[in-house]
């Protein structure tokens, strides 16, 4: 299923080790918020610099600089979704499931952005390929 996103103002912290890093880098983030309650956290992986960071959206009231967060922008624009249930036990399956959907989109992939994993709950993992809008696939 295609999904449009708009550009979300987010902070983040970036994984040491790329993706297998993440969970020492949502820790991180997380300790460095005063209440996670109400917020949406993503993971950004952009493949051709292996770079993952964990991210949180911002709300009004955040200063990315006085919490010793980053800040910046997980673009929008259209992306491939696919739903994955019972992620907490599932972690290692993550990476298979983007390398599938991008072997399924392959013609369309847009790797000037990055793969989004959008955490929607302690249950349900909303895995986000970047694509390039069908008008735009031939060229």
């Amino acid at each position: 299923m295609e999904t449009t996103l708009n550009d979300i103002p987010m902070m983040c912290i970036v994984a040491d080790g790329g993706p297998e890093g993440a969970r020492e880098a949502f820790n991180r983030l997380e300790s460095k918020l005063p209440s996670l309650r109400g917020r949406k956290f993503y993971g950004t992986f952009h493949p051709t610099t292996g770079e993952y960071r964990a991210c949180v959206a911002c709300v009004p009231g955040d200063d990315p600089a006085r919490l010793g967060l980053a800040a910046g922008v997980i673009p929008g624009g259209l992306y491939f979704r696919e739903k994955m249930k019972n992620w907490t036990s599932r972690t290692d399956e993550i990476g298979k499931m983007f390398k599938a959907m991008g072997e399924r989109e392959r013609q369309r992939v847009d790797s000037s952005r990055p793969s989004i994993e959008f955490y929607r709950s302690q249950d349900e993992l909303i895995l986000l390929l970047p694509i390039s809008p069908r008008a735009e696939a031939g060229q």
